[in-house]
């Protein structure tokens, strides 16, 4: 009887082990391994690869030609094989950041399997990593009150579909009773609604500022600015279509002319501060192109206006009465002193001379504006900075 008992455990335990090794993955593999001096430590098993590298952002940046312009893309840095285990560490601590990574196997791109945190940025799935302090404790879940973030669906009369938000709500909301300002936040191009949640750190950021009293409590709405699209790709009646940088109705004026079906049903549904002195929007790349011209369009819904590394003005093959009259709207638009009107870019931006050319305007026609610039390009990087930056300023 012992024996048999005995037999069973040892079947047990084999079994679960086995089990737990599937779970689990069976690796004590370390990767990344941040070190207390921050600097960080690669690693990946792989004792039949020739070449292995790591490219990250944390890495020297090189310039990527692209058909929209070059940009900082991440350089490489080769990982030393032995017994089968490859391994990079960095030569100097990072800074803090979040940073995103993948590995270069043998030319062939791959994910760490050691590291199960990665984001989706447009048709790129990177691992990620976070170097505290500083600015970037604001990225990270801190022990203070939580909002919430809800997937929500609305119906656009405009464009002739059911459509899907991100919509953030500050802790307490729930309960509170009170009316909230509105934050219009929208994503550049190849995004759509969760991209400032996943790659912008807006629930984190927002969660952080309002608990040291540096923002004001604020509703986010972050919109899906493919007017052709319900929703982001693998969460619409499409299904698991692939996501596509070249996605038709972006930047000929759709989006816009739909945006206050967007307005009217925050207002209805949510606790809302019905008017404009409530609402600011604010973008990065795309997200900031549509915040310009939506904000010019409709002068009477936003009394602050983000624009991050924006681009200004639509190809010259694009015909829509939104583009038209551009002194005249923006004229329409400063006469009603709006409290807020902020444009960031980094130096090395492709939509630098534009940003520029469209600053030497506003300088011109005497419109009163802020400017904040940084090092490096058109980097999610620099746009979780200009969200730190440019929130605490709202609803003053």
């Amino acid at each position: 009887m012992k024996r048999s008992f005995g037999l069973a455990f040892a079947l047990f335990v084999c079994t679960f082990t086995f089990a737990q090794q599937a779970l689990w993955g069976g690796t004590s593999i370390v990767s990344p391994e941040i070190h207390e001096n921050n600097t960080v430590t690669f690693r990946l098993k792989a004792p039949k690869a020739v070449k292995v590298q790591v490219t990250g952002d944390f890495l020297p940046t090189q310039k990527i030609k692209t058909p929209f312009g070059d940009f900082d893309g991440p350089g490489a840095a080769d990982l030393i094989e032995k017994d089968g285990t490859w391994e990079y560490t960095t030569p100097q601590p990072l800074k803090p950041e979040l940073y995103s990574y993948t590995f270069l196997v043998d030319g062939l791109k791959m994910n760490d399997p050691n590291n199960v945190y990665m984001i989706r940025d447009v048709v790129s799935v990177t691992n990620v990593f976070i170097i505290g302090g500083g600015r970037a404790d604001l990225y990270k879940v801190n022990k203070v009150p939580h909002g919430t973030v809800s997937r929500v669906w609305y119906n656009s009369p405009t464009l002739g579909m059911d459509r899907r938000l991100t919509v953030y709500t500050p802790a307490g909301y729930e309960t509170s009773g009170k009316n909230y300002p509105v934050f219009y936040l929208l994503h550049g191009m190849g995004g759509d609604e969760e991209a400032w949640i996943a790659l912008g750190r807006t629930a984190q950021i927002l969660d952080n500022l309002i608990a040291q009293g540096k923002a004001k409590p604020m509703i986010v709405v972050m919109t899906n600015g493919n007017a052709s699209q319900e929703a982001a790709p693998g969460e619409s009646s499409l299904g698991f279509v692939s996501p596509n940088m070249q996605l038709p109705k972006t930047m000929e004026g759709s989006f816009e002319m739909a945006f206050p079906d967007v307005v009217k049903f925050i207002d209805k549904n949510y606790r809302t501060i019905k008017r404009k002195q409530a609402r600011a929007i604010a973008g990065l790349s795309m997200g900031g192109f549509h915040s310009m011209h939506i904000s010019k369009q409709f002068p009477d819904m936003f009394n602050y206006v983000g624009l991050f590394s924006a681009a200004i003005m639509p190809d010259n093959n694009v015909k829509s009465p939104v583009y038209a009259d551009l002194e005249g709207k923006l004229k329409a638009q400063f006469a009603q002193n709006p409290a807020l009107y902020w444009i960031a870019i980094g130096k090395t931006d492709f939509l630098y001379k534009a940003n520029e050319d469209f600053r030497k305007l506003m300088d011109d026609k005497g419109y009163k504006y802020m400017y904040y610039e940084t090092d490096e390009g058109h980097i999610w990087k620099n746009w979780r900075i200009y969200l730190t930056e440019f929130s605490p300023l709202l609803f003053k």
